[in-house]
């Protein structure tokens, strides 16, 4: 006898034998199907809800539209006075390096001319230098201090209650690639 067509003869004689045991599958879910009987408890009832009436008329409702009017309007002539005096000048006129965010700048070097002190800033590929005093970054940032190493900036932003606050901000030397082999 041939041994090649001994698998096949073994996958023919136990497929046969399958098809009992299917059928006894599907007789058994039928009846566990008819004798099983689904039960849903029934839904609580909604609580009702009895509302709250504010009986002291003599006190200042805290929901009166008044209130809040007059508390943004104090809150309004208090930012208008200034924060305490750190609010920039909204009348000066911008320059050109405050159009750009300080993690944006990169201080490369510096310079000295008669006696000033110069930072010179890369943007980019552009070279800017500035000089103590010069506005820089985009938080009305101004400069204070330049040395070899760091040029010190004080930003003015605005905090989360509205009030004017000052933040010190420093760029530092950056190595170029090149002076580093």
């Amino acid at each position: 006898m041939n041994l090649r067509f001994l698998p096949c003869l073994l996958m023919v004689m136990l497929a046969g034998c399958g098809d009992s045991d299917v059928q006894e599958v599907r007789a058994w879910m039928k009846q566990v199907d008819a004798e099983t009987r689904v039960g849903v408890p029934p839904l609580a009832e909604p609580k009702t809800f009895i509302p709250f009436a504010y009986q002291q008329k003599e006190v200042l409702d805290p929901f009166n539209p008044g209130k809040l009017l007059g508390e943004l309007a104090r809150q309004g002539a208090d930012a208008g006075a200034g924060g305490g005096g750190l609010a920039p000048d909204p009348k000066r006129r911008r320059e050109l390096l405050e159009n750009y965010p300080l993690d944006t700048v990169k201080m490369v070097g510096t310079m000295e001319m008669k006696g000033t002190m110069y930072a010179v800033l890369q943007i980019d590929r552009n070279v800017y230098k500035v000089v103590k005093g010069q506005y820089l970054g985009q938080n009305h940032g101004v400069v204070t201090a330049i040395s070899d190493n760091t040029v010190s900036i004080r930003e003015v932003v605005q905090d989360a209650t509205g009030d004017w606050v000052e933040h010190l901000a420093t760029l530092e030397l950056q190595e170029s690639k090149e002076t580093a082999k």
